[in-house]
């Protein structure tokens, strides 16, 4: 799984960026800056689509949808060292423990995860806040939902901590996540 989830990363960029050219002479015009497309033409063009097929009429979708795949690649190479070093031979101990340390470090493989684990949640506590007085979300969701988060950030790696903060985060966004179904169900 983890090694499809390494090659589907690529795949599904390679979909979502290709959806953004109508032709291939379009995809030859290089344009070395930004410009976005004038919010009345994208809207125009997601109101003549009429909600049919809406990630090839916004491809960014596909780009968001796969961001778990990382999540599965890094695990894959996470398993892909703790399996390896399974089968070391005793010999080899000082020589594995060193990769693993090396590894493991704040400025290895780890420290990356752990620093974009660490975005993450920085982000999820504000896109939280955002929805601060959002209409159906109680006033005190999103702070529950940043408390969270800051007790994963402030305390990294402790664990009982970090169980506190995956119960609030649980807490805030259970009364959120119901409150945005209820706001996009038809009628």
């Amino acid at each position: 799984m983890q090694a499809r989830a390494l090659a589907g990363l690529p795949v599904l960029w390679l979909l979502m960026l290709g959806l953004h050219f109508r032709s291939l002479a379009d995809f030859f015009t290089l344009r070395l800056r930004y410009e976005p497309v004038p919010a009345r033409d994208k809207v125009a063009g997601l109101i003549a689509a009429q909600n049919h097929w809406p990630m090839i009429h916004d491809p960014h979708l596909i780009g968001y949808l796969s961001l778990p795949l990382l999540v599965l690649g890094a695990f894959g190479l996470f398993t892909a060292l703790i399996r390896g070093l399974g089968n070391v031979e005793v010999r080899y101990l000082d020589g594995a423990a060193a990769v693993f340390g090396a590894v493991t470090a704040n400025q290895g493989g780890y420290g990356l995860t752990r620093a974009l684990a660490q975005l993450a949640l920085l982000g999820i506590a504000l896109q939280a806040a955002v929805l601060w007085g959002a209409p159906g979300i109680p006033w005190w969701a999103p702070v529950v939902v940043s408390l969270g988060c800051a007790l994963f950030l402030a305390f990294w790696d402790i664990d009982n901590l970090m169980f506190v903060g995956a119960i609030c985060l649980l807490a805030g966004c259970v009364p959120m996540s119901k409150a945005l179904r209820q706001s996009w169900s038809p009628g």
